[in-house]
């Protein structure tokens, strides 16, 4: 691994219980070879020359270091909730092993969101989730499976790891389903499982009109409280996904960045300058 890297993981296991707290009774020299072999496992997988135009954005998602602080293992049940461009599910479905799995958790179709044309889209997209990421690992489509919250496969609830969230939340807000979404991803986890969140990050003291869900930022301070009063206590931050060159205050909102640039030629130079958002990283578990 790079120095840098090595660095930004120390300074993220200071803010989160580590590792070796998954790996209860295990002696040093076991966790260490775990551990490492966790590390070697991700870091081949982002080598990949097959990777080779999602890792333009590694230095905006710097996915081993936040899929570190999320402290994923190869062994575990993991969710991705909202899996849109599948740059995660590149990464994450050749990461878990055969004792693993990677699933899609779409949105729910009952929630009072959306129209019967929009809900068979998703139920579409769900049900070819485990093709889909088939073509890129090479491994059977039955390895993974898609499903819409609001139809949870039988005997899934209480099994799950890690559920992932990724710059999705201002959407569940948006489309005022965010407490249904929540409570069914808490169903799914097991007592000890982690939601990681990556989120774009409004200001501090951003009005309620710019920090709705609707420019695509949101507070740091305000989704830890919507994750408290949803069942879950904040197990750590980190700033590993942070741009201190986003102002935050775009009209168009986060849009107006990259990898969009909504605004296209125009002062493209100047939003390429400043590069993808600022973005808070959160892991919250689920609280008994």
């Amino acid at each position: 691994m790079k120095k840098s890297l090595l660095f930004a993981l120390a300074a993220t296991m200071l803010t989160v219980p580590s590792y070796a707290d998954d790996h209860q009774g295990m002696s040093k020299a076991e966790h260490d070879k775990m551990h490492k072999a966790h590390q070697d496992r991700l870091a081949k997988i982002l080598a990949d020359p097959s990777r080779a135009e999602d890792s333009k954005r590694d230095k905006y998602r710097h996915p081993a270091e936040t899929f570190e602080f999320f402290r994923l293992h190869p062994d575990h049940i993991i969710g991705e909730y909202a899996p849109g461009g599948e740059w995660i599910s590149r990464i994450l479905g050749k990461y878990v092993d055969e004792k693993g799995k990677f699933n899609g958790l779409y949105f729910s179709t009952d929630a009072g969101f959306g129209t019967p044309e929009s809900h068979a889209r998703i139920k579409a997209s769900a049900a070819k989730f485990g093709e889909d990421v088939s073509k890129v690992t090479g491994r059977p489509a039955t390895d993974y499976n898609g499903f819409t919250l609001d139809a949870i496969p039988e005997g899934a609830k209480g099994t799950y790891d890690r559920i992932l969230v990724m710059r999705m939340l201002h959407n569940l807000i948006r489309f005022n389903i965010v407490d249904t979404e929540l409570k069914r991803m808490r169903e799914l986890l097991k007592d000890d499982g982690l939601i990681g969140i990556e989120q774009h990050r409004a200001k501090a003291d951003a009005p309620y009109s710019y920090s709705d869900g609707n420019k695509g930022y949101l507070r740091e301070a305000d989704v830890i409280r919507l994750m408290e009063v949803n069942g879950f206590e904040l197990a750590g931050k980190s700033e590993i996904n942070a741009n201190p060159k986003d102002t935050a205050n775009w009209p168009d909102g986060v849009w107006t960045l990259p990898p969009q640039l909504t605004l296209k030629d125009q002062d493209k130079a100047k939003y390429e300058a400043i590069g993808e958002s600022d973005r808070m990283t959160l892991l919250f578990k689920k609280r008994p």
